[in-house]
């Protein structure tokens, strides 16, 4: 097979005994790779990752396997706002510095396209400070989310007064200065609640933001209902899902986003990924990175654990990570299946399919095509 590449898409797939017709006698051939005997499939698409923040929370590791709830720290000051302390206090030099790096490690394991939340500066200046940072990042395609109401920083007594907050003055200016076209919402028991989320979500959509939410991560709460009924991309986490729910997600376009490494890390139980995709929904993995409740960007342990624990196959996990994914950012009519059309963003390798996703920790040798360019990793 061949494929002709031009301006970072693809133009023609088809039996390399038919490329030369495929080319004018004028058209001029940049750059010829021979991947002979290598196995090629798309490049992986990381949809839900908290890669930008300042500071550790190893401390709280260990608190948590001495049995301290992921609640009770963060009553007690801990969690987000921990974090939300040391990013604020952050330059924009330091964050590019420091996250750079973890975008380098996310490009070597084969990821194109990476989302980046923000959500650990929670208020105006610092979430635009955290925002500008994105676009500064070299490697992969970054797509950036804002996630304002990740917690309710302490200068509010509310989260109702916080919202509010972010309604009026936040949202409105991050749509202004064109820095993220999507928003994310943190919806749980005890953290931003059913009237609460609605205010916020209707705002957004008001505003023209695509939206996202993490639903339904420790409890059977109203994140997922309103993910669905606001017709967001996707929702994410989604561990707590009763078959009313799962039959609502089969009938809809919003992708369900499964964090397995993280349910790890939490000791939570793991989403019914198989119920979701025998009744048809759209599913996705990503590795949910964070300094809290999951610091690891191990791609690899992602599906290792999606086929150990929810019983998804090779296959699926590749769906998951690629088209699936790419569905779960809204850009699906531009990357995640080799199609011409879309970008020729993709991966080779001389190993076999079934060493992917099989060991942690490890992503078989490798190159990456991104838009066309082979990468220089």
């Amino acid at each position: 097979m061949a494929m002709l590449v031009q301006q970072g898409k693809i133009i023609w797939i088809g039996p390399q005994g038919k490329l030369r017709g495929q080319l004018g006698k004028k058209t001029t051939v940049k750059a010829e790779h021979d991947l002979k005997n290598q196995l090629v499939f798309p490049s992986f698409i990381e949809c839900h990752t908290h890669t930008i923040f300042a500071g550790s929370r190893a401390a709280e590791f260990e608190m948590r396997n001495q049995g301290v709830s992921y609640l009770e720290i963060a009553q007690k000051g801990g969690g987000i706002l921990s974090t939300m302390k040391a990013t604020r206090k952050s330059t924009a030099s330091d964050l590019l510095k420091s996250t750079q790096k973890r975008v380098d490690t996310f490009l070597k394991q084969g990821v194109s396209t990476l989302e980046i939340k923000s959500g650990y500066a929670l208020d105006l200046k610092n979430e635009i400070k955290v925002l500008e940072v994105l676009p500064k990042l070299k490697g992969p395609r970054i797509v950036g989310t804002f996630l304002g109401a990740h917690a309710r920083p302490p200068e509010f007594e509310t989260n109702l007064q916080y919202i509010e907050y972010v309604c009026e003055k936040v949202l409105p200016k991050i749509r202004k200065k064109n820095l993220a076209q999507r928003v994310d919402i943190f919806i749980e028991n005890k953290f931003f609640e059913k009237e609460e989320s609605q205010i916020y979500l209707k705002k957004a959509q008001d505003l023209g933001f695509q939206i996202t939410v993490h639903a339904n991560q420790l409890s059977l709460s109203a994140g997922a209902d309103l993910a669905l009924d606001f017709q967001a991309l996707s929702a994410d986490h989604v561990i707590h899902l009763d078959d009313r729910l799962i039959r609502k997600f089969a009938a809809s376009k919003t992708t369900a986003v499964l964090l397995p490494m993280a349910d790890l890390y939490m000791k939570c139980p793991y989403p019914p990924a198989r119920k979701l995709i025998e009744a048809g929904a759209q599913v996705a993995l990503a590795t949910d990175y964070n300094p809290g409740s999951c610091p690891s960007q191990d791609l690899a342990l992602v599906g290792l654990l999606a086929r150990l624990e929810m019983k998804m196959s090779l296959p699926e996990v590749f769906q998951a990570y690629t088209h699936g994914a790419a569905c779960a950012l809204g850009i699906e009519h531009e990357e995640g299946r080799l199609e011409v059309g879309k970008y020729a963003n993709f991966i080779c390798t001389e190993a076999d399919l079934s060493d992917f996703f099989y060991s942690a920790g490890m992503t078989p040798d490798h190159q990456m095509f991104i838009r066309g360019k082979c990468l220089k990793i």
